[in-house]
């Protein structure tokens, strides 16, 4: 058993404050740092962090747009190159292994769209480390926590979605992703009951 622990997009600007800040965001940054680093650490096999990376210049294929539907469409966040596109500061980034940026030009949501930064996709990494489990943590539970942890599963692995380290945009879209997820075999435990 290979287990890794997706850390997705906590970023400046999905945190308070911030171009799609989300409530709780900055929470989760801290509660990240200490579920790698407290004295309850899950000993991970493999670490990998995804950030919005999108283009200054142009929608970044329909992504941005000045009239946002807040579904499809969104105000200008996480332009690389940028404090919004920077992890946040209270997320040690010391433990990951790996750093994947998504969206460059494009609307993505899951990890799974990005590449790493020497290019690799996320299946080649996670099949150099052997991993058959991953559990996910980060930003926003009801957009990219969501869309990850449904493409973990279809990649075959066995999933978890750390409910406590996690914050979403809505309560109600929040609980229907959760549902959704559970539904797709997604086990939805606490930090505590992963360690």
């Amino acid at each position: 058993m290979t287990r890794a622990l997706f850390v997705i997009d906590i970023q400046n600007d999905f945190t308070e404050g911030g171009a799609l800040g989300v409530a709780g965001g900055a929470r989760v940054a801290q509660a990240v740092t200490d579920h790698l680093g407290g004295p309850r650490a899950v000993d991970y096999d493999v670490v990998v962090a995804s950030r919005d990376w999108h283009d200054g210049n142009g929608d970044n294929g329909g992504h941005f747009s000045a009239d946002p539907d807040y579904v499809t469409t969104w105000p200008v966040h996480c332009v690389r190159g940028t404090p919004g596109a920077e992890y946040h500061p209270a997320l040690d980034v010391s433990a990951v292994d790996v750093h994947v940026r998504k969206g460059t030009g494009e609307p993505a949501y899951s990890l799974f769209e990005g590449r790493a930064e020497d290019g690799r996709s996320v299946p080649d990494v996670l099949a150099e480390h052997g991993v058959t489990e991953v559990d996910v943590v980060g930003l926003a539970t009801d957009h990219c926590v969501r869309a990850s942890a449904l493409d973990a599963v279809a990649q075959g692995l066995r999933v978890r979605v750390l409910t406590d380290l996690v914050a979403g945009v809505a309560p109600g879209t929040t609980a229907a992703a959760l549902d959704e997820l559970r539904a797709a075999g997604v086990e939805t435990v606490t930090a505590g009951e992963a360690s």
